[in-house]
């Protein structure tokens, strides 16, 4: 039987869903989600940390099943969903927690990090990217629709929000394709199809750009901060190559590199020798 809790918490205006596990007064573990998903994608990562740690994954803006009423006019932005993820530590009372990013939770974690450094206890990264050495051929196309914001640009990245794309985001880069639950790529399909989301993606896949823009920022916080970092990565993923992985102990020699034979969500076959990395990291840094 699960032991997380299903909670939710409203932050101007938005009832921001959350999934915690844990005593209250245990070393706290934020996990941030990216795209296509949600929360849901730490559900058994959340089970394995709890007994030692509380565990907190909220759902970001335009994702899972936090709910953002139309009536607020929110404009769906990095800096946006970082502002809210922001409210949501301090309405939970965070203020001292480790990070785990991924994909879009990296640019969202960083934002936070570098708005309250005093509160990161730590970073886990797992293809949570911060480097241009870690961006793929994925990315050329939205590149393009960067340097053209044309409607025909548009239009063209709603393959990215394909069953089918959705699904390939889970098996590429795994030895054994046929162990990935369908309901993960099923569930982040079903709810990237309800009215309106897709213009939702659109608009966070255009404003991307400005999470490049950030990476100098985010890579001077490293340095200057020096929080212990774990980038803990599936070296297959297409789209945060691994490249991005070994590039944070360009800015942070001690940093720890973990590679896993796996794709970009390695958790899902992998959770046990990310939960040991994770684990272990931690403990080192007293955690």
């Amino acid at each position: 039987m699960s032991n997380t809790l299903i909670k939710n918490v409203k932050i101007d205006g938005i009832s921001v869903f959350y999934r915690e596990a844990g005593k209250k007064d245990a070393p706290t573990v934020l996990l941030l989600h990216g795209f296509p998903t949600s929360s849901f994608q730490y559900r058994n990562l959340i089970e394995r940390l709890a007994p030692k740690y509380r565990v907190i994954a909220p759902d970001l803006p335009g994702f899972g099943f936090t709910d953002v009423p139309s009536e607020l006019g929110y404009k769906y932005t990095f800096d946006n969903l970082a502002t809210t993820i922001i409210g949501f530590t301090k309405a939970l009372d965070l203020n001292k927690f480790a990070i785990y990013i991924f994909d879009y939770g990296a640019p969202v974690g960083l934002r936070l990090a570098l708005a309250r450094p005093e509160a990161i206890t730590a970073i886990i990264s797992q293809n949570g990217n911060a480097f241009e050495a870690g961006l793929g051929s994925f990315w050329d196309q939205l590149r393009e629709y960067w340097s053209d914001p044309s409607l025909d640009n548009r239009e063209g990245l709603k393959s990215l929000l394909t069953l089918d794309l959705t699904k390939f985001q889970y098996v590429q880069g795994e030895a054994n394709p046929e162990l990935v639950p369908p309901e993960t790529y099923t569930l982040d399909y079903a709810l990237l199809s309800r009215p309106g989301n897709a213009d939702i993606q659109l608009d966070l896949f255009y404003d991307y750009r400005t999470n490049l823009a950030l990476y100098p920022k985010f890579q001077e916080y490293l340095k200057q901060h020096k929080p212990p970092v774990l980038a803990v990565w599936g070296k297959n993923d297409p789209i945060f190559i691994s490249q991005g992985a070994e590039a944070f102990k360009t800015v942070l020699p001690e940093a720890e590199v973990h590679l896993v034979d796996g794709g970009h969500f390695p958790l899902e076959n992998h959770l046990e020798e990310i939960y040991l990395k994770i684990i272990q990291f931690l403990s080192k840094h007293s955690l």
